[in-house]
């Protein structure tokens, strides 16, 4: 039997290849920061941070962090030349203006109806939902980043979500660390398993309904 490793890395390494050169891309806080590390050589992205800025580059190097530079994690960024600042007021223009083309979110609890539930677990004090709200409204396209299993071997995929909603209907996307999930019709099709996993091995450990598409196939290259 397949045992499973979570594996983050390649959930970034397979989402970075959804974009195209001049995409605007918003990276949500946590494992989807991992995401720009990856873009393919010869694509360019605009990385967007709600907290305003726009044209982010790489993660500075130890030691030369700006402190008055960070995305909307606090996260040290670096600026692309052309990069640009402004208010908040401004960067949820961009969102709200439908002018993001991929916001990439990680989820607690992610259903095959395209709810997302990212913000909140009962009982545990949290700031808020932060932007994600008005992000998966906004975007273009809405991806949702996870591990496939939770440390209690429990499946962080589906049929309804348990935990507080971010969003209804939103999700279009869903890349775990087992397989790529494009949502149709109240079902998760499985575009690609990424080997050791198969489709078999996916079902059974899938709490929601997994369509495999004809054209599925196992993504080796990651």
């Amino acid at each position: 039997m397949t045992e499973y490793v979570e594996n983050k890395e390649i959930i970034a390494r397979r989402i970075a290849r959804m974009f195209h050169t001049g995409d605007v891309v918003n990276l949500g806080i946590g494992l989807p920061t991992l995401v720009g590390n990856y873009v393919p050589e010869g694509v360019t992205v605009i990385l967007q941070s709600e907290n305003g800025l726009i044209g982010l580059g790489p993660r500075p190097e130890p030691g030369k962090e700006d402190p008055d530079l960070t995305n909307a994690g606090g996260q040290p960024v670096s600026i692309q030349t052309g990069g640009a600042f402004f208010d908040s007021a401004t960067s949820f223009g961009i969102i709200r203006g439908g002018h993001v083309d991929y916001t990439v979110l990680g989820v607690l609890e992610v259903d095959q109806e395209a709810n997302l539930a990212n913000y909140k677990i009962p009982g545990k004090m949290v700031p808020g939902m932060g932007g994600a709200m008005d992000l998966v409204a906004g975007s273009r396209v809405v991806v949702a980043a996870t591990t496939h299993l939770e440390k209690s071997g429990a499946s962080k995929l589906k049929r309804r979500c348990s935990l507080p909603l971010t969003a209804a209907g939103q999700v279009d996307f869903v890349v775990t660390d087992v397989g790529f999930f494009q949502i149709v019709g109240g079902r998760f099709h499985l575009k690609e398993w990424f080997e050791p996993y198969d489709p078999e091995w996916i079902m059974a450990h899938t709490d929601a309904d997994v369509v495999v598409d004809d054209d599925s196939a196992a993504c080796k290259d990651l």
